[in-house]
């Protein structure tokens, strides 16, 4: 007797509708009413963003709590992963638009300083590694509440602590970074983001991604000057990439010496996410939109080309795609399915996502018994 065909399930989030583990879920609720032979296993993912800490969870992280500050000051209880002496804490636990108080946007007050809070609690409790997951920032402060929060010095002209937000960032006049180093001596620092955007200029963290967080076009050139000016007080170099990531929390985490990685891949390797795919007869990955964005390696584009080399077959299930065919084959990508082709309307799409995806889930059963696919084999394009 043959073996079940396996079906891996691993998609990310679907923004403003539903979370990872919810999309797994009812993937596999509409798989094993279309086929009850399959195998179905679940990995949701995250990229760094919202979402990471919970795909860690999911592959048996323990989970810890700390009492941080969330972006406006109001407290908040943030969620991070720990296994031995490597902790993963997520921004958008302490720091992202979800936490923002009735979704109310505060572009020039909101800041970083609850995941430097998290940072702080995850060395106290012993962790030698941190990996700080970036994405879904509310703010654009530079990182400077994150650099408060573990020790750092950010001064005014006399010698003050500057406030919280974009609001003070042109009041910077001294950082002084030594007490956070010594803080974090002995500690690894890594940052998982698949932003790769300098601080300052054209695609800097205010003019390409302060629009998201509330500020005006007339306030992005203003805010970009103040960063540039945080980066001469603080030394480093503005035009790493990575820089930009959430609001400039990415300079300040280079700036203490961290290293950037590709968040799927470092969800990829602490979850042993490639042995799942490397074992499964078809992967499925999804999010909301599927776009040119997403190509640059985000999370499903990530886990659809690690299915690629492992030579498994992989489908896409996304709210929408709006990449060309040709591009989704060189993603590794067998066909894409859209809910939109079930719900024409995006918002009853949105609220409707659950019962979509387990209607669409039957259009991945023939994907599940069809033969391995030849690597060079051209992919069908989008369904």
């Amino acid at each position: 007797m043959s073996r079940p065909r396996t079906v891996l399930l691993a998609p990310d989030s679907f923004k403003g509708s539903l979370d990872a583990a919810s999309v797994a879920a009812h993937l596999a609720a509409g798989l094993r009413a279309a086929d009850p032979t399959l195998d179905v296993r679940s990995a949701p993912i995250g990229d760094g963003g919202e979402g990471t800490v919970a795909a860690l969870l999911a592959a048996g992280w323990e989970r810890r709590t700390a009492p941080v500050s969330g972006p406006t000051g109001e407290p908040v209880e943030a969620t991070y992963a720990v296994e031995g002496r490597t902790a993963l804490v997520e921004l958008a636990e302490s720091s992202g638009l979800g936490r923002l108080p009735g979704g109310r946007l505060a572009p020039w007050r909101a800041d970083t300083r609850g995941v430097g809070e998290q940072v702080r609690a995850a060395v106290a409790s012993g962790a030698r590694t941190v990996i700080v997951g970036l994405g879904g920032s509310a703010s654009t402060d530079g990182g400077t509440g994150l650099l408060q929060a573990l020790g750092a010095r950010v001064l005014d002209t006399k010698g003050r602590p500057v406030g919280p937000g974009a609001a003070h960032l042109a009041d910077v006049a001294l950082v002084d970074l030594a007490p956070a180093r010594a803080l974090l001596a002995g500690v690894e620092l890594v940052v998982a983001c698949d932003v790769d955007s300098p601080l300052v200029g054209p695609r800097g963290a205010a003019r390409v991604f302060g629009p998201q967080k509330g500020l005006g076009h007339d306030e992005l050139d203003p805010v970009d000057d103040t960063l540039a000016a945080l980066a001469a007080a603080v030394g480093h170099d503005p035009a790493t990439p990575g820089a930009g990531a959430a609001g400039g929390t990415g300079y300040a985490l280079l700036a203490l010496g961290a290293r950037f990685e590709p968040g799927i891949e470092v969800v990829t390797r602490l979850t042993g996410l490639a042995a799942a795919v490397a074992r499964a007869d078809l992967v499925v990955v999804g999010e909301g939109r599927l776009d040119e964005q997403s190509l640059a390696g985000k999370g499903p584009v990530g886990v659809a080309r690690t299915a690629r080399d492992a030579g498994v077959r992989a489908v896409a299930v996304v709210g929408s795609c709006a990449v060309a065919p040709e591009h989704l084959a060189a993603a590794g990508l067998a066909e894409v399915l859209e809910l939109v082709s079930l719900e024409p309307d995006v918002e009853r799409c949105r609220a409707r996502a659950g019962p979509l995806l387990e209607a669409l889930a039957h259009r991945l059963v023939p994907h599940a018994h069809a033969p391995v696919p030849s690597r060079a084999e051209p992919a069908p394009g989008r369904g």
